[in-house]
């Protein structure tokens, strides 16, 4: 921050240090979000606006502080993402996978899972079970098999999928933004122990649910019956579909060589697509489909990021975080392998209990603020890819830990077969310390022995 911007820092609010006043506008909205009693984009965009009104910051440093290449990465993957569920290709690989493994129940379960961490890794989470679930209720109920299992480890599988990408869960989205990390990056990185959590989960669910999965030839015919083509609606917007996406990953993988945004190329890629969605069509279906599409994108959760990136630069430049971020230091005794291993543990316990997004969001200025007394942004990087394996893997300790899982939940209900809060921690206590046991071990061979 520069030197001016200092200088309108106020040290004093309402006759209190600016730290406590700013400090406790953080617990209040943070408190209100974990009760869940107010929409979360509201409480993020008041708390914002009680740091302007309280004299922290003033309008503009609170724009300052929004990062407008998180935002316009996430419309933008949004808007692509939106067009290419109108195709219908995600059932299509879903049926199309079933039928693979012949409709044998214990093969589907694996790779129905498989199918999830993939397109979790490359679109968001949410969206992959919005469009996973349906055809998995479909898939049991021909099978005469329960559903409970196949719900469960598709949840593990979108939260540990998603940890893998740049774009495949929002911490990862706000560590990539705040770092100009590309996607490659993250690929490298975080791919390996992905890979390895996944052969994990999906031995432990085929050994605990493969042998009962068991279901009769003339049921399984009823899967191999299915058509996947069916699942294509529209297979010209399909081709363009693939073809944009296909363009905009390669974007990012390039991105950092051209010094190109990420939030740019998702942006613009959004934008080409919508083009090529309504190129031809006359004025008035031209315009309704364009507002069906912006209607798609979560305008909820972006406002809800806007309204968090206010709340935590107020932190930032009352000092708060490099308070904090100094008393870690003495915690960890200036050790990165310390710093590393903790983050790791306080990030998954945390993101079990309320949503990841703020606490990384938090995280981030804090961890910024102790680079220079560890020795740099390099020295530093086994520490913030701690943070994105424990909040990402944190998601699945509990039912609320990530939106994934209260979709999956609301959707399970609403079909009559609800999952419980405490019989989802049956099983996802024991995978998210499996899991996060992995990631310790990962990041200590991986940073500090190798």
């Amino acid at each position: 921050m520069h030197g001016a911007e200092l200088a309108n820092i106020p040290t004093l609010v309402w006759g209190m240090d600016a730290k406590i006043v700013a400090a406790a506008i953080m617990v209040i909205a943070y408190t209100i979000l974990f009760t869940e009693k107010l929409n979360r984009a509201v409480v993020a965009l008041l708390g914002a606006s009680v740091m302007i009104f309280a004299g922290i910051l003033t309008q503009a440093q609170a724009f300052a502080g929004i990062d407008f290449n998180t935002l316009a990465l996430l419309i933008g993957m949004m808007m692509i993402v939106g067009i290419c569920e109108k195709t219908g290709v995600f059932q299509y690989v879903a049926i199309w996978s079933a039928k693979k493994v012949h409709a044998n129940p214990r093969g589907i379960l694996m790779v129905l899972a498989v199918v999830t961490a993939i397109f979790s890794a490359f679109l968001d989470n949410v969206t992959t079970v919005l469009l996973i679930v349906p055809v998995t209720f479909q898939i049991t109920k021909k099978l005469g098999v329960p559903v409970y299992p196949f719900l469960l480890v598709e949840i593990f599988a979108s939260n540990i999928g998603g940890t893998a990408t740049l774009i495949g869960d929002p911490p990862n989205i706000l560590i990539g933004s705040a770092l100009n990390l590309s996607f490659m990056d993250f690929m490298k990185e975080l791919t390996p122990i992905v890979l390895l959590c996944m052969v994990f989960v999906v031995g432990i669910f085929d050994f605990f649910f493969g042998k009962r999965l068991v279901s009769t030839e003339q049921r399984k015919n009823k899967i191999m019956m299915m058509r996947e083509s069916d699942s294509i609606k529209d297979s010209s917007l399909l081709v363009k579909s693939l073809s944009v996406l296909f363009l905009v990953i390669v974007g990012f993988i390039s991105a950092e060589h051209f010094h190109i945004a990420n939030g740019t190329i998702a942006m613009a890629g959004g934008a080409v697509l919508l083009l090529l969605y309504t190129l031809g069509l006359d004025h008035d279906n031209r315009d309704h489909k364009v507002e069906q599409i912006f209607a798609i994108v979560d305008w909820t959760t972006i406002f809800f990021f806007a309204g968090l990136f206010v709340i935590v630069y107020g932190l930032e430049v009352t000092g708060v975080l490099t308070m904090l971020g100094s008393k870690f230091i003495e915690f960890t005794e200036g050790s990165i392998s310390k710093a590393s291993l903790l983050i790791i543990w306080v990030s998954a316990v945390v993101s079990g209990a309320i949503d990841n997004i703020p606490f990384v969001a938090t995280m981030i200025p804090m961890i910024k603020s102790m680079e220079v007394a560890l020795g740099g942004r390099e020295i530093m990087m086994p520490v913030w890819w701690a943070l994105s394996l424990g909040a990402c893997f944190g998601g699945n300790a509990t039912l609320i830990g990530a939106s994934a899982n209260v979709i999956v939940a609301g959707m399970a209900a609403r079909h009559g077969s609800p999952i419980s809060f405490l019989g989802f921690m049956k099983w996802s206590i024991p995978i998210t310390l499996l899991t996060v046991l992995l990631a310790t071990a990962y990041v200590y061979i991986q940073y500090f022995i190798m």
